[in-house]
């Protein structure tokens, strides 16, 4: 089973590049699992009533999610929330909150690994809260790990002694129970987002703005270790567009195409003269069926014969060194790179070593380390 996430900024048409991957994945014999989570049901305009064997469309239900989920926290915390004199809140009343769609898409993302289907494309919110999304996993698995770490759960038997000294019910029970289901949840989701089976789909219209956005993209992707598949230049005009007044936006969208080729696979979507609408429609964008993900590395250079340095080299497209940090905590390292930043494991042998320095170029990072005299094997 191969995923492919599909985001673009906002108003790029990637929701209709994903309903035209989904759909040539289908035709070229993929069982294929269509995911989104869109308010404005723009999947339905697009795809119109094409119905293509071997493509399956989930639309995400948010609403009904957060509702599930909230009242299912609230019954397994009942003793706790009884003891403070809480009232209960009803199906009825409950309004969804600003992030739950984002938790639904990945609730839904990880049930979809278990299902049978060959390839499963995911119909992302547009890049920057995309690229939030693909990281949250990760990240509050490490928030709950130092909040409510699971080896304090040896404790337990020492609960019911608490209680009765204390005369009420102790809720830690239930919390680490809760913490325990929620990172088996986003341990499944993660695994599915950094399997080498993965990979993204960019989709932007080519022009200055839509320029920034790849960049930063490819950026905040790169360091989440996510490969670019394919960079859909989305409503591309024809060169030989006879309307004078199009001549300007012919010859800016060339210029950002010309740019575009070097950096990414590249796939030109023609603009139809109109919204894509039914399989036609979406036939026409010419879109390949997903291809295999390409392989990211993060290698580590031996170059201690040479000048007594490993490098680890963290390739980072579209970085800028001016927005460039990087911070040594313990085994791990914080990088930031323009708004991103992600905290990283080192490799087992560069943990026995310092930070002796980094260096941007040509769109990789490259960290110089030194071995620490008292932790590196002797003889090396």
């Amino acid at each position: 089973m191969r995923t492919l996430f599909v985001t673009g900024p906002g108003g790029s048409g990637r929701t209709t590049v994903a309903a035209a991957t989904a759909l040539a994945a289908a035709r070229a014999g993929q069982r294929t699992l269509l995911l989104t989570a869109d308010r404005h049901d723009t999947l339905s305009a697009a795809l119109g009533d094409t119905d293509v064997p071997g493509l399956t469309v989930h639309r995400v239900d948010s609403a009904a999610h957060f509702r599930r989920e909230l009242l299912a926290l609230q019954d397994r915390a009942g003793s706790g929330l009884d003891m403070f004199g809480a009232q209960r809140l009803d199906d009825e009343e409950l309004t969804e909150l600003p992030g739950a769609g984002e938790l639904a898409l990945l609730r839904a993302v990880r049930d979809a690994a278990a299902r049978p289907c060959d390839r499963i494309v995911v119909d992302l919110p547009p890049a920057p809260q995309a690229l939030a999304l693909l990281a949250l996993p990760a990240q509050l698995r490490r928030y709950l790990r130092r909040l409510l770490p699971p080896e304090r759960q040896a404790a337990r038997a020492l609960r019911p002694m608490l209680a009765q000294l204390a005369g009420v019910p102790m809720p830690a029970q239930w919390l680490y129970e809760t913490a325990a289901r929620w990172d088996e949840h986003l341990a499944a989701v993660q695994s599915v987002i950094e399997a080498d089976t993965t990979a993204v789909r960019l989709v932007a219209e080519p022009g200055p703005a839509g320029s920034d956005a790849v960049r930063t993209a490819a950026t905040g992707l790169a360091l989440q270790a996510l490969p670019v598949e394919l960079l859909v230049a989305n409503r591309v005009f024809p060169q030989s567009a006879a309307d004078p007044w199009l001549a300007p936006i012919v010859a800016q969208q060339q210029k950002t195409l010309a740019d575009w080729r070097p950096a990414h696979p590249l796939h030109i979507a023609a603009h139809l003269g109109r919204d894509p609408h039914g399989g036609d429609d979406l036939a026409a964008l010419a879109l390949p069926a997903p291809g295999d993900a390409p392989t990211v590395r993060w290698p580590v250079e031996d170059r201690l014969a040479e000048d007594g340095f490993l490098v680890w080299r963290l390739p980072l497209p579209g970085a800028v060194r001016e927005e460039l940090d990087l911070v040594r905590r313990g085994d791990e390292l914080v990088v930031t790179a323009g708004p991103f930043r992600r905290m990283v494991s080192l490799p087992s042998a560069l943990r026995r070593c310092t930070v002796a320095g980094a260096g941007l170029s040509d769109g990789e990072l490259r960290i110089r380390f030194t071995p620490d005299p008292g932790l590196w094997p002797q003889g090396r």
